[in-house]
C-alpha cells in the first residue's frame, strides 16, 4: 500500500514539474512576405474581389438606368478606376449589345460604392448583366 501511495506522489510531482510550453516568437519578416503576397493577389485579380450587384429600367426617354453597387470584398487592396462590361440580353437570353463603362471611384476594403449609368440599349433588351473587366489596385501602408 506505501508503495502506491509513494509511486502515486511521485507520477503526480513528476507530471506537475513539466517544463512550461515557450512562446513562439512573432516573426516579422515572415509575416511582411505574407502580407505582400496577399496583396498581389489581391491586385492582379480584381475581378474575383469586386462584387458588382445591380437593377435597370427604363427612363422616360427610352434609355436604360442602371444602378448598382461594387463592394471591394479584398482584405488589405483599394480598387479604383474599375471598368465594367455591361451584356444587354434578350427575354430568350440571347446576347444583343454589349458596352464598356469606367466607374472613376476608390473603392476601400471592405467598402460599397454605389453608382448610375445610362444606355439606350437595343431594342428588344430585357435585362442587363454587369461584369468586372479590370481595376487598378493600390495597397495603402
Amino acid at each position: 500500500m506505501k508503495n502506491a501511495i509513494l509511486v502515486s506522489v511521485s507520477l503526480i510531482l513528476f507530471l506537475a514539474c513539466q517544463p512550461e510550453k515557450k512562446e513562439k516568437k512573432f516573426d516579422t519578416q515572415s509575416y511582411e512576405k505574407t502580407k505582400e503576397t496577399l496583396a498581389d493577389k489581391e491586385k492582379n485579380n480584381a475581378a474575383k474581389f469586386l462584387k458588382v450587384d445591380n437593377k435597370d429600367r427604363k427612363n422616360l426617354i427610352g434609355q436604360t438606368v442602371v444602378i448598382g453597387h461594387i463592394t471591394n470584398k479584398a482584405t488589405i487592396c483599394t480598387f479604383k478606376d474599375i471598368e465594367l462590361k455591361m451584356s444587354f440580353y434578350s427575354k430568350t437570353a440571347t446576347k444583343l449589345d454589349e458596352g464598356i463603362e469606367t466607374i472613376y471611384e476608390t473603392i476601400p476594403p471592405g467598402e460599397t460604392v454605389k453608382f448610375k449609368t445610362k444606355y439606350f440599349a437595343p431594342k428588344g433588351a430585357d435585362s442587363v448583366a454587369i461584369q468586372v473587366l479590370k481595376a487598378i489596385g493600390e495597397v495603402k501602408e
